[in-house]
């Protein structure tokens, strides 16, 4: 009887690969057969879709921003000081560093405005629209949702306020139940219908050649963000670098099996404590930064964005990334613990930072989420160097004090 009730249960990742396969056919077949209905049926759930996405956003932005920043108010006072800022800090070198090499290599290989993600429906090589559309309007504008969490989290932290805390924490798991019930389940069908209409247009062709170069530069990236943290870390604690990178490998591998820096925390502590990291500190860094460190994360969304704008024949400039990456390593706090949860917490700033419309949020939320389990183990695997750096910054009075 157990045995009947254990059915397969495809991941998200695979059910992605699925949908893109089967919206690049149906797109091949409604073009032979020059059936623009088919795609216009999958463009109209889109639509739909895109629009209650986009009423979400602000939603998602206070749901999840607020409560993080208040939780930040509980702590250790000066080491938690000490911690946020080393991490965010370690998030914009991380996003900084993507954007240098992103400028540099993608020219070599990605042909700038070779695609148009727009919804005309008067030229042959552009998308097409859906049959109907059902208007959503937000409740608040992105930007203000995003003051509104800010002064609401840092009042909450300012404040001490436990009534307004558990508000808001409620408020999260509610959020988190559409992203993870809603958003999530019914993504496959957006990317669906995405890929049918890009086929049907003469675009998913581009597109899939670059973003497999694009996704093996990104983990590139990442292992040489990794070595770094632990230069730095290593110079730090007088320890080899690579001898860290090696006892941090099981927390990486765990990383990219669970997609969630939530999950791996157990194994990010035994890995962090056999580098040689006081207990007492590790136990209270390696929880904290899983939620607020997302260097491999910010590498992903940076690249992948920068890439949808080239392709759509954008400029791109340092002056008009470093905001977006400034704001990133904010909006991401506490992104929730399911697969694409920094994605989705970022959709707000792509929309109102960089302009991008609803066919380009989709385009981003599939093309972090297959490469999701890499910036995860990214992560943690930084969380463990900013964790040998604190021991090194405090270890010694922590000592003293255990000695006294």
């Amino acid at each position: 009887m157990a045995e009947t009730k254990k059915k397969v249960n495809l991941g998200l990742l695979p059910k992605l690969i699925v949908a893109i396969a089967l919206g690049i056919i149906v797109g091949i077949i409604a073009k032979k057969l020059e059936l623009p209905i088919i795609i216009q049926i999958g463009a109209t759930f889109n639509s739909i879709f895109g629009n209650f996405l986009g009423f979400c956003i602000p939603l998602i932005i206070i749901g999840f921003v607020a409560p993080g920043i208040a939780d930040l108010g509980q702590g250790a006072g000066k080491t938690l000081a000490i911690t946020a800022g080393i991490a965010y800090l370690s998030t914009i070198i991380a996003g900084s560093f993507a954007y240098i090499v992103d400028s540099a290599v993608f020219p070599s290989f990605l042909k700038v405005g070779s695609i148009v993600m727009d919804n005309a429906q008067n030229a042959e090589d552009t998308m097409l629209s859906g049959l109907f559309t059902v208007e959503m309007p937000p409740l608040m504008g992105v930007m203000t949702a995003l003051i509104t969490s800010f002064i609401l989290g840092i009042g909450i932290a300012a404040t001490n306020s436990e009534t307004l805390r558990k508000i808001f924490h409620e408020f999260q798991r509610i959020v988190e139940g559409v992203v993870a019930k809603v958003l999530i389940p019914l993504l496959p069908f957006h990317i669906y219908g995405i890929f049918a209409n890009m086929t049907y247009a003469g675009t998913v062709a581009e597109i899939m050649s670059v973003f497999a170069k694009v996704f093996v530069l990104i983990i590139i990236m990442h292992l040489c963000i990794i070595v770094f943290q632990y230069i730095v870390a290593g110079a730090a604690s007088k320890k080899n670098p690579f001898g860290l990178i090696k006892n941090m490998v099981p927390a990486y591998m765990t990383a990219i099996g669970t997609q969630s820096s939530a999950a791996t925390i157990p194994v990010t502590l035994e890995c962090t404590k056999k580098n040689g990291c006081l207990a007492k500190i590790a136990d209270f860094v390696i929880p904290l930064c899983a939620t607020i460190h997302l260097s491999g994360s910010t590498i992903t969304l940076t690249s992948c964005s920068i890439a949808v704008m080239m392709l759509n024949g954008w400029d791109v400039t340092f002056g008009q990334m470093l905001p977006f990456i400034l704001m990133l390593g904010i909006t991401m706090v506490a992104a929730p613990g399911v697969p694409g949860g920094a994605v989705m917490a970022a959709l707000g700033i792509l929309e109102s930072m960089l302009g991008f419309n609803q066919n380009m949020l989709t385009l981003m939320i599939a093309l972090y989420i297959a490469q999701d389990s890499f910036g995860t183990a990214c992560n943690v695997t930084g969380d463990g160097a900013i964790a040998m750096l604190m021991n090194a910054i405090t270890g010694k009075k922590e000592k003293e004090k255990a000695a006294a």
